[in-house]
């Protein structure tokens, strides 16, 4: 396979042989390392040593032939997801909630988006198989619409529109309190954004940050809880739920930078009586954030647009909401 990557700020500082076993969790480290040292992996242009730490920006020219390659024991059992959309440059996936979308630098074993989609692609046969990459990311337990390329024209062609904001996304975010915006209102929430140092990849608002844009707009909403429909104009790290925290709204489940860990009834319910012997179960145990739709000009100047159905664990919550908290003026 040829192929090529840049390294983003989450990447940096690793080892270049680990972060290529994240990267191919299916192959034996041995063999990276022998690939890195023979010179088929180069850093800018040139060659490297296998422990090399990566640094931000950064571009890796990957040139491994992986046809009899020995495969790592420690190779996770991918996880079949739903496609939303696919056609010959193209293949768009559902992602569900406790899948990470590449594979996670201290658990490489648990599997990962990019892990499974790379594994459906090798399940085709003859001319139409392909080597497909993720070109953006979702948090572990975000949901939704996630853009994969099949081929690398097509790959740098959807990192330039994404760099370049040239990507519309929209993200549906439960939170907490009553958002005071007007129905058909939008708002530009205007932060910037920094790592936390203290806090590994959690996120802060910062003036010496970079620039991180969102607009919001009310969804839906219920007495004492909002469903807000988000859209970032840039795409930093934890950038939804960093702003809306500021802001005043936290996500309902967001233990970075809300309350909370998971959502129940008892939660919002006041007369909620649990049963005698029984635990109650969580409506939702993860992030409640989705990312909904997403549009974009194609190689061919065409307009794609994808949209992901809202999952079964926030469709039970927004249910309750409006069975138990419904808004009124």
């Amino acid at each position: 396979m040829s192929d090529y990557v840049t390294i983003s700020y989450e990447q940096s500082g690793i080892e270049l042989d680990e972060y290529l076993s994240l990267m191919f969790p299916a192959l034996s480290k041995g063999f990276i390392r022998r690939e890195v040292s023979a010179g088929h992996v180069l850093i800018d242009g040139e060659p490297s040593l296998p422990s090399r730490r990566l640094r931000e920006g950064e571009t890796l020219i990957l040139d491994i032939d992986d046809s009899e390659a020995p495969l790592s024991p420690m190779a996770a059992k991918p996880v079949e997801v739903d496609v939303l959309f696919e056609n010959d440059e193209i293949l768009v996936v559902d992602k569900p909630a406790g899948l990470a979308s590449e594979p996670e630098r201290w658990a490489p074993e648990l599997g990962s988006l990019a892990g499974s989609v790379q594994w459906m692609a090798s399940q085709v046969e003859g001319d139409e198989a392909y080597r497909p990459r993720l070109v953006h990311r979702l948090d572990k337990d975000t949901t939704g619409v996630v853009v994969c390329a099949k081929d690398l024209e097509t790959e740098r062609h959807l990192r330039g529109l994404f760099e370049h904001g040239g990507v519309t996304k929209e993200y549906l975010a439960l939170v907490e309190g009553e958002h005071p915006l007007a129905d058909g209102e939008e708002e530009l929430i205007d932060l910037k954004l920094g790592p936390d140092g203290k806090r590994g990849s959690k996120q802060r608002v910062d003036h010496r940050g970079k620039d991180s844009q969102t607009r919001v707009s009310v969804e839906r909403r219920f007495r004492g809880y909002t469903l807000m429909r988000c859209k970032p104009l840039t795409g930093r790290t934890h950038q939804i739920r960093v702003h809306l925290a500021e802001t005043g709204f936290p996500l309902v489940v967001d233990p970075f930078y809300g309350r909370r860990e998971a959502f129940s009834l008892s939660d919002f319910k006041s007369n909620y009586k649990r049963k005698p012997g029984r635990p109650e179960r969580a409506l939702i145990g993860r992030l409640t954030l989705h990312a909904e739709r997403i549009q974009f000009p194609t190689i061919h100047g065409e307009t794609l647009q994808v949209e992901s159905p809202l999952p079964a664990d926030f469709v039970r919550v927004l249910k309750q909401l409006a069975k138990v908290r419904p808004y009124s003026r």
